[in-house]
């Protein structure tokens, strides 16, 4: 396909059911507010059931007809159980999964109510127990995709299959960075894995460059006490994989910082949707804003990073998910 995808019109997708993780704000919302206004049935999955029903009832407002809502906390894996349980007893073939949702940047080490380091947990074994429980319902569609969103910061990321959970040292931004290597490395393998077994499921990856969303805010606040947002100094000469350490580096205020060089929810929203309807897209793809750096723009095929390449270390952070999870895709 050409580099540069110009067509962001959304095609018709009546009759499709897709399910978006972390809908009820930012790119996660955009994605499924189109989504549903070209006719999909959408289930937005929401950690916060409440915050979940607005949103759901603001795409209504605008014409989206089939739009629900289901309870996921991707922190915990009973909590996939649950969701994915209440998609098996429907019974209705899943035709696209979004795995959005995520948290970024926590100043002190969290872990998730199974003991995983909080991002490592949340934004790839989350997801990847997520997949492999739908993958039954993926595989009995027509035309299944999985896309999943990384983000720019994962080239900056290197994976140690042996401290997936960061136990020998924390620093928030790098683990941020090693959780979206995971979850661009993880969309990858999984469409490998799909050709080879012959599962029928395309899988691609996204990310929506330099965008304005409560992702850089939400994460940072984790843990700390309740109080007035005052963002740390950044230098961008410090912005190497290993120098990130809490009170230094304030990844909102870098996001605020750069005028110009950030775009809306509306425009970062754009990768994905590429990615989840377009027919130019192909497996393995992975899709990004054609501006400098990636950081924004129309869609476009983005620049994977050499280390989400590694084959091996692919094969080995899949054998480590599933063992980690308990989720077993089939062999």
């Amino acid at each position: 396909m050409a580099r540069h995808i110009r067509d962001i019109t959304v095609p018709d997708q009546c009759g499709r059911l897709a399910v978006v993780t972390g809908a009820n704000s930012g790119i996660g919302f955009e994605t499924a507010r189109r989504l549903a206004l070209a006719g999909a049935e959408v289930v937005l999955a929401v950690r916060d059931g409440a915050k979940g029903e607005a949103a759901a009832e603001r795409i209504r407002a605008e014409g989206g007809k089939k739009v629900g809502t289901a309870v996921l906390d991707l922190a915990s894996l009973d909590s996939v159980v649950s969701f994915s349980d209440v998609l098996h007893e429907r019974g209705r073939p899943v035709d696209l999964l979004v795995n959005n949702a995520g948290v970024m940047a926590v100043p002190t080490q969290q872990t998730t109510k199974d003991g995983f380091e909080l991002q490592f947990g949340t934004n790839h074994l989350g997801h990847f127990a997520l997949t492999g429980r739908l993958l039954p319902l993926l595989r009995a569609a027509a035309a299944p995709r999985v896309v999943t969103v990384s983000s720019l910061i994962s080239r900056l990321a290197r994976l140690d299959l042996s401290d997936l959970n960061s136990e020998r040292r924390y620093r928030p931004m790098d683990c941020y960075a090693r959780s979206k290597l995971a979850n661009l490395m993880f969309a990858l393998e999984l469409d490998r894995l799909s050709a080879r077994q012959r599962w029928g499921v395309r899988s691609l990856a996204a990310h929506p460059g330099l965008a304005r969303t409560n992702l850089a805010h939400g994460g940072p606040l984790l843990g700390r006490a309740p109080g007035p947002f005052k963002p740390g100094p950044f230098k961008l000469g410090t912005f190497k994989p290993g120098t990130f350490k809490p009170g230094t580096f304030n990844p909102a205020a870098l996001f605020l910082s750069l005028p110009g060089l950030t775009q809306d929810p509306v425009r970062g929203a754009l990768p994905l949707l590429v990615a989840a309807t377009s027919a130019s897209v192909v497996g393995g793809g992975y899709y990004g804003p054609d501006g400098i750096g990636g950081l924004t723009g129309l869609p476009a095929a983005a620049r994977v990073p050499r280390r989400a390449t590694a084959l091996d270390t692919a094969a080995g952070l899949w054998r480590c998910s599933e063992q980690l999870t308990g989720v077993a895709f089939p062999a």
